[in-house]
């Protein structure tokens, strides 16, 4: 029975110091939530305006831009997949995995050949352990993305769609959109070429609004070249925020939901030790009683 008891000690010791870790990685988790929150917030404003811009130049000139020229033959299409670096993150990585392995059979069954590019640990180590081939890949900032790491996505997948040969014809994003502290989703968007939607009014507005008119220095075209690129940068670091964000909360969800699972686990273990340890003290007591009543009737039949 002793060595019953000290088996739960030992587990109890054991979950008691699981519990102090994830309790740890949920506090920094929280703590960090609010930060890339702030984060996506700054960089969702800038990335609607510049693409507002982008689309007025686009639609309200006669431009013509590799990045806005859809192809009618699409033939290949390049896939980015935001996955994080670590584990310990609930569904965060598998849901957005999975979204981009629906995306590619959905661009395979129209006859698009996908290459996949991934940021993030997760979706590397995915697609490495089943021999799967990645274009390219990004590691070591899925937590905490700056606009640097967007810049080198974003050259890769442009230098990709602007190549002669070799190139792609579509750019589509699989990334994890910040919705609640309780809700992200994963999302697909394609980025490249861009969707030319005109700036209308909508329904709801006044039909008197008056529509800007549009002078361009020095050309569309150079307007068009400048602008592009940053809308592509904009849009991606803006994507990797808002997965950064999904990241942390998601992780922060899974602490708390192990912290609460190891705290029951404790109460459990804590209740057997109280019985096995009443259990040795009751047969400690039994023992006791049985030698001295042995006694008691040794005593008795000596006489």
């Amino acid at each position: 029975m002793g060595a019953q008891l000290r088996v739960y000690k030992r587990r109890i010791r054991s979950v008691t110091a699981t519990k102090k870790i994830t309790k740890a990685m949920e506090m920094i988790s929280a703590a960090r939530i609010g930060k890339a929150q702030r984060a996506v917030a700054a960089s969702t404003p800038y990335a609607d305006e510049l693409t507002r811009a982008v689309t007025a130049v686009a639609t309200r000139s006669t431009a013509k831009h590799p990045l806005t020229s859809e192809n009618p033959n699409a033939t290949r299409a390049a896939v980015l997949l935001i996955t994080a670096d670590r584990g310990l993150a609930g569904g965060y990585s598998s849901n957005a995995i999975k979204a981009s392995l629906a995306l590619a059979e959905r661009l395979r069954s129209e006859g698009k050949d996908v290459v996949t590019y991934a940021v993030g640990r997760k979706g590397v180590s995915y697609y490495g352990f089943r021999d799967l081939t990645v274009a390219e890949s990004w590691t070591g900032f899925s937590d905490k993305p700056t606009y640097a790491d967007a810049k080198l996505v974003s050259a890769a997948l442009i230098e990709a769609f602007t190549a002669e040969t070799g190139g792609v014809d579509e750019v589509h994003v699989i990334s994890t959109k910040f919705e609640s502290m309780l809700t992200q989703t994963a999302v697909d968007a394609r980025l490249l070429p861009l969707k030319l939607d005109e700036v209308k009014a909508s329904e709801e507005s006044s039909a008197k609004e008056i529509f800007p008119l549009y002078d361009f220095e020095p050309s569309a075209e150079g307007v068009l070249d400048a602008l592009l690129p940053r809308y592509v940068e904009s849009r991606i670091y803006n994507a990797l925020l808002q997965s950064a964000a999904s990241e942390h909360a998601a992780r922060r969800r899974a602490m708390k939901s192990a912290t609460d699972n190891a705290g029951e686990l404790i109460k459990s273990l804590t209740r057997l030790a109280n019985s096995a340890r009443q259990a040795e003290i009751t047969q400690e007591i039994s023992e006791i009683v049985g030698g001295a009543n042995a006694l008691a009737d040794a005593s008795r039949g000596s006489e």
